[in-house]
C-alpha cells in the first residue's frame, strides 16, 4: 500500500513514513492510493472474533514495513484485556431504545475515543523509531482530547518529546489538568491566545517550515496523522458486526465532529464494506461541516465558544481527504480548491460533489439548547447521563435516522465527567471522575501561555529540543 497526498505534489510513501510525516510536504494529507475491499464472507468470520483481532483484519491492507507478526503484537498490547482499556470489548454497545444504540467510545485512560487510536500510534511511534534509530518531537493541537490522549500514548517513551497546544481558557478544567499535569520528562504543554483553529494553523505552519520541520524531526498526532484515522475504522466494523452487519443488516451512523477525522474513518469503513447506511454528520453551532454537506458552502465563519468545546472548529482538516475523493483524486483541484479557502475563507463545493456526498452522508446542526435537552430527556428516559458532544450526536441521529428498521448508532466520544459542569447545570446530576483520575483536581500543573504567534511558539519548543 502507497500513500499520496491530496494535493498530488508530494512523494507517494510506504506506511511507516506516512505515520511519521504526519502532514505531506505539500501541505496536503495522506490517503492510499486504493481502498481495499472486505468481502462478505470475511465480514461473517469476522463476527466471533475479539476487538483486537477484528482491528489487525481492517488495518492489516493498509500496513507495510512492519512484519505481520509485529503489527498484530502491536495491536494486541494495544487492545489486551485487561489492559490499557477499561472494558473488555474496548468500545461496547449501550443500547438506549428499540434500535437505538450508543458506541461507548471513553473506556480508555483519558476517558475520550481518542484513546482508541492513539494509544496505537504510540506504540506504532515506538516500534519505528527503535528499528530506525531515530526520534522525533510530536507538535499537536487539541480542542480538548486530543491532547490528553496524545500525552497519555507518548509520555515516557525515550525517542519521542512531545508539545501540545491549546487554545488558553477554551477547554475545560477536566481537559486541561488531564494535559498539565502529567509530569513526564518528554511532555510539554502551550497555551495558545487564541482558538483551536489558530493552534491547528501554527502546527499546520510548523510542519510547512520545512527547514523548522526538518531540524526538529516533527511528527503529528492530530488527524491529519493517517493511523490516527485508520485505527478509528476498527469500531465501525466492530459495531456493525455486533448488531448483524456480517448479515448484510445495514447501520445509521451519527457522529459528533469538528475536525471530520472520526466520521472519515466512517467513511473509509464504507468504502472498505462495512455495511454503513448513513452517516450523520452532527456538529454544533459552529457548522461548516453541516453547512458543507448540506449545501456546499464551505466557509469559514467565527468559533463560538459551545458547551461541546471539542467541537468548537471552523476549519475541518479531514474535510479535505473526502474533498479528494469527491473530486476524483484530482491533487491539483484540491490543492487550488485550499488555496483559496486559505486566501477567502471560502469554498464552494460543485453541486455533483454535493449531490454524490448525500448518498452516505447527512448533515445537522444541534444548538445548545438542543444539546442541553438531549443530555436531559436520555437520563430521564433511558437512564444514562452523557457527555455535550455526544448529546449533539443522539439528537443528530433522531432527527436525521433513516427509520425504526434501520439501528441507528450514536458515538459517545467523551465521558460525561470531562464535562461535569455543563452535564450537571442540563441533568442536575455532577458526574464523579473514575478512580484512576479522582485526584486529578489536585495535582499539580505545568504549562506555558503564549501568544498566537508562529515565532513565539517555534522559538519555544526549539529552546527545549536543542
Amino acid at each position: 500500500m502507497r500513500y499520496v497526498s491530496t494535493r498530488g505534489a508530494a512523494a507517494a510513501l510506504g506506511f511507516e513514513d506516512v505515520v511519521l510525516a504526519g502532514l505531506a510536504r505539500d501541505g496536503g494529507l495522506y490517503v492510499p492510493e486504493s481502498w481495499p475491499a472486505i468481502a462478505p464472507d470475511e465480514l461473517r468470520r469476522w463476527e466471533s472474533l475479539s476487538y483486537a483481532d477484528v482491528a489487525v483484519e481492517v488495518m492489516r491492507p493498509f500496513v507495510d514495513g512492519i512484519s505481520e507478526d509485529d503489527f498484530a503484537a502491536i495491536v494486541h498490547e494495544t487492545y489486551a484485556v485487561p489492559g490499557v482499556f477499561h472494558q473488555a470489548a474496548v468500545t461496547p454497545l449501550r443500547q438506549l431504545d428499540a434500535g437505538e444504540w450508543l458506541l461507548e467510545l471513553f473506556h480508555g485512560p483519558t476517558l475520550a475515543f481518542k484513546d482508541v487510536a492513539l494509544q496505537l500510534l504510540g506504540r506504532l511511534f515506538e516500534h519505528i523509531l527503535k528499528k530506525r534509530g531515530e526520534r522525533i518531537t510530536v507538535v499537536g493541537a487539541t480542542s480538548g482530547d486530543t491532547g490528553s490522549a496524545a500525552i497519555e500514548a507518548c509520555r515516557d517513551r525515550e525517542n519521542v518529546t512531545i508539545f501540545m497546544l491549546h487554545p488558553h481558557g477554551r477547554v475545560s478544567e477536566v481537559q486541561r489538568r488531564q494535559m498539565t499535569s502529567v509530569p513526564s520528562a518528554n511532555v510539554y504543554n502551550i497555551a495558545v491566545q487564541g482558538t483551536f483553529d489558530d493552534c491547528q494553523a501554527l502546527v499546520k505552519a510548523m510542519f510547512n517550515d520545512h527547514a523548522f520541520r526538518d531540524r526538529l524531526n516533527l511528527a503529528a498526532v492530530n488527524s491529519i496523522n493517517w493511523a490516527r484515522v485508520l485505527a478509528q475504522v476498527v469500531y465501525y466494523f466492530q459495531a456493525s458486526l455486533a448488531l448483524g452487519g456480517h448479515d448484510g443488516r445495514r447501520i445509521d451512523f451519527s457522529v459528533p465532529t469538528g475536525n471530520f477525522g472520526d466520521v472519515f474513518a466512517g467513511y473509509v469503513a464504507s468504502r472498505m464494506g462495512a455495511p454503513v447506511n448513513k452517516l450523520i454528520v452532527a456538529t454544533n453551532v459552529n457548522d461548516i461541516l453541516s453547512r458543507a454537506l448540506r449545501s456546499g458552502d464551505y466557509s469559514r465563519g467565527t468559533v463560538q465558544p459551545t458547551i461541546s468545546p471539542s467541537m468548537d472548529i471552523q476549519v475541518s482538516s479531514n474535510f479535505e481527504r473526502l474533498l479528494f475523493d469527491l473530486y476524483g483524486g484530482d491533487g491539483a483541484r484540491i490543492a487550488a480548491l485550499m488555496d483559496d479557502f486559505a486566501a477567502t475563507g471560502r469554498l464552494a463545493i460543485g453541486n455533483g460533489q454535493v449531490t454524490d456526498a448525500s448518498r452516505l452522508f447527512a448533515a445537522t446542526r444541534i444548538d445548545e439548547d438542543e444539546t442541553r435537552a438531549t443530555i436531559a430527556h436520555v437520563l430521564r428516559h433511558n437512564a444514562t447521563l452523557i457527555d455535550p458532544h455526544t448529546a449533539v450526536g443522539v439528537a443528530a441521529g433522531r432527527k436525521l435516522r433513516t427509520g425504526p428498521e434501520v439501528p441507528l448508532v450514536s458515538l459517545a466520544t467523551a465521558h460525561p465527567a470531562k464535562f461535569p459542569d455543563a452535564v450537571q447545570a442540563a441533568s442536575g446530576i455532577y458526574p464523579g471522575l473514575p478512580p484512576h483520575l479522582a485526584d486529578l483536581l489536585t495535582r499539580p500543573e505545568r504549562y506555558e501561555i503564549l501568544p498566537n504567534d508562529l515565532k513565539s511558539v517555534q522559538d519555544h519548543i526549539g529552546a527545549l529540543t536543542q
